[in-house]
């Protein structure tokens, strides 16, 4: 089956703004592989004349559970942030393909639309693709569009929308996936040295540089952070509006000289009818079955789940039936007859922690027990951490076949004297200042130092810097 060529091509930019002469001043020379690269991608965009530049940028306004698409007729810009007040930018918005994208959005369930603009400026991850595209082409309205804290799979959704607006509206895009890699390559960079840094930008100019896109939804959360990486979101969503369709990419450039890495990627839709070349917009697409990458993700991901679930134990069956009787019938259980002993006659505090697609989605426990027996604490954390965490919004029964949920027993808190008592691996910790106590399971993702676990209980707490707190840690019983 072939569809009109709506998405002319897709971009794989950076954004640093001392690419920028004015705010170079002449630092700019030392990334020239980037800039005759992006002079290339501006030359590819005029020769298409797209009707709309759709942009994603890390840099604009961010929601954890919200994608943002600036609203309005248009916004302005400046590097003045960056001493450079004189490079501005007025642009204007296609207001007709922000609507049904919005409305589109809306009848997906995506979480995205207009509201809560904090700042109507336009930012830098913005302006600096602006920077090359308008020099070589005027035309063309925008639409800016936010990242978020949702998972992978949201974002390849919403690139699927943008496909689908575009359609609708028969408007002839470009999309601009602004980010960059990296920014941890170097020691004597801005953010230091991290092993993943390199290893991030190896990875994803390969798989860029293969429009391998599903590939992309792989990489661990926990492993983006760790090489402080800013684009991927960015190129998750350009993925998913090639959903299903034959792409020739072609890798342009990769540096890693300022610690921050910077790449620039070409992706072009194969063309089956009419002139197969980057001036054709009127052409055809080829589509493929097999690049339907989301749709085998997830079926991969349940077919994994079905094995976990199979394979969990008592303390976790029996935290899922509470959530899943709950979130559908708002029913609680009663306790089962067929749980071990321990379960039935032990007391202790309990975590229940769930997650979807890989991210966290709640996590609701006691520190010490506050029911008859660890089968009541479970049945009723489960509950809280599925409908009260006030992190997440409530889950829905839609969201039930992609939870995974552990189940963590404590065991008694001890007081130590110092940090060097604890080990992020084996214990967990409470950190307590007054009234105030923060707690943090032991061997979470992405927390590595013992100075971090306590921090982030601090946080927890409400502690501040200035206040003294006192210690304890404690071992768990995972189970899964």
């Amino acid at each position: 089956m072939e569809e009109r060529n709506v998405m002319l091509a897709g971009f794989m930019v950076p954004h640093p703004p001392m690419i920028v002469p004015d705010v170079g001043r002449g630092s700019e020379k030392q990334i020239e592989e980037t800039i005759c690269a992006y002079e290339r991608v501006a030359d590819e965009i005029a020769a298409l004349e797209p009707e709309t530049i759709i942009i994603t940028s890390p840099h604009s306004i961010m929601y954890a559970d919200y994608f943002h698409i600036s609203p309005g007729k248009g916004a302005k810009g400046s590097f003045s942030r960056f001493g450079a007040p004189q490079v501005s930018f007025k642009e204007e918005y296609d207001t007709e393909l922000t609507d049904m994208l919005c409305r589109i959005c809306e009848r997906e369930k995506i979480s995205a639309g207009t509201e809560g603009e904090r700042d109507s400026s336009l930012d830098h991850g913005t302006m600096v693709p602006l920077w090359f595209i308008r020099r070589r082409y005027t035309a063309g309205k925008i639409v800016r569009i936010g990242l978020s804290g949702l998972p992978l799979e949201e974002h390849y959704r919403m690139g699927m929308a943008i496909r689908e607006a575009a359609e609708k509206c028969g408007r002839r895009i470009v999309i601009i996936a602004s980010g960059d890699l990296s920014h941890k390559l170097q020691e004597y960079g801005p953010y230091g040295f991290a092993p993943e840094g390199p290893e991030y930008d190896e990875k994803i100019m390969d798989v860029m540089g293969r429009a391998a896109f599903g590939e992309l939804l792989d990489f661990d959360s926990g492993f983006c952070d760790r090489a402080a990486e800013c684009g991927h979101r960015s190129f998750v969503i350009m993925a998913g509006a090639f959903d299903g369709t034959v792409v020739r990419a072609e890798r342009l450039s990769h540096q890693d000289v300022t610690g921050v890495g910077y790449g620039i990627c070409t992706f072009y839709p194969t063309v089956t009818a009419g002139i197969a070349d980057m001036t054709n917009p009127a052409g055809t697409v080829g589509a493929d079955e097999s690049r339907h990458f989301l749709d085998l993700h997830l079926e991969k991901a349940e077919k994994e789940l079905e094995k976990k679930r199979a394979a969990s134990d008592a303390y976790v069956r029996l935290a899922r039936a509470s959530v899943e009787s709950y979130v559908r019938d708002r029913r609680r259980i009663s306790i089962p007859d067929d749980l071990p002993r321990e379960m039935l006659e032990k007391r202790a505090g309990a975590f229940v922690s769930i997650h979807k697609h890989g991210e966290l989605r709640g996590c609701i426990g006691t520190i010490s027990p506050v029911t008859d027996c660890i089968a009541q604490e479970i049945i009723d954390n489960a509950v809280s951490a599925a409908t009260r965490d006030p992190r997440f919004p409530a889950i829905q029964p839609d969201e039930l076949k992609w939870l995974y949920i552990s189940v963590d027993v404590l065991r008694e808190a001890e007081d130590i004297d110092s940090k060097e008592q604890l080990d992020v691996k084996r214990y967990g910790v409470i950190v307590t200042s007054g009234r105030k106590r923060g707690l943090l399971l032991p061997d979470l993702e992405g927390v590595d130092t013992v100075d971090k676990q306590i921090e982030i209980a601090k946080q927890k707490a409400g502690i501040r810097g200035f206040e003294k707190y006192s210690l304890q840690r404690f071992e768990v019983i995972r189970h899964y």
